[in-house]
């Protein structure tokens, strides 16, 4: 495991197309998502640094589930971490009650459009009232991480969520997300990530 911090994708940056199949077998697209903020979060099956804000996770899901589109996306290389391969990913949704999508990167496109670096990392996305969903939060969850005794209560990207939701600007002071770095497919490491 290596320790990676978020590179910290420009805000105001576009919400990525994608196209990529469920762990369950359909497929998202992204022209199908409404006009509702998109909360992405990059996410695998086997990072400590995961499963340590997984009950988190499950919280902001019930608590924003209807006002924000959450979608989970996992980018691992299923060629060297077969532990993040869909029937695994789908026993962690099972596990914590995730109804929200939950996408396999396989070819590793949209964590490359997102510049993600490690898991878990979270990109928040709102409407700009012309049509697009704009970066407006990336970063952690909160400063809890395993074994440093701070509480798991999601305070950053709550923040960023209840600021989007009530249509006021988010605090442009954004601490980056730290787990394990992405694994990125054998010979395919983006060049930006070395």
């Amino acid at each position: 495991m290596a320790l990676t911090p978020s590179t910290m994708l420009a805000l105001n940056t576009p919400l990525p197309g994608f196209d990529l199949p469920l762990v369950t077998g359909s497929r998202l697209n992204s022209t199908s998502l409404d006009q509702r903020p998109v909360l992405l979060m990059v996410l695998c099956a086997h990072c400590p640094f995961v499963k340590h804000v997984e009950p988190e996770l499950t919280r902001l899901a019930q608590e924003f589930s209807d006002a924000v589109q959450l979608i989970g996306v996992s980018s691992n290389s299923l060629i060297t971490h077969p532990q993040d391969g869909p029937e695994h990913l789908a026993d962690q949704a099972r596990r914590h009650g995730w109804s929200f999508p939950y996408l396999l990167d396989e070819q590793q496109s949209l964590a490359t459009a997102l510049r993600a670096a490690c898991t878990p990392e979270f990109y928040l996305f709102s409407p700009d009232g012309k049509g697009l969903h704009t970066l407006r939060y990336r970063g952690q969850l909160d400063g809890s991480r395993p074994g440093n005794d701070q509480p798991l209560d999601g305070r950053d990207l709550r923040a960023a969520l209840q600021a989007v939701l009530s249509g006021s600007p988010v605090n442009a002071h954004q601490t980056a997300s730290v787990g394990c770095n992405v694994k990125w497919n054998p010979g395919h490491e983006p060049d930006w990530f070395s």
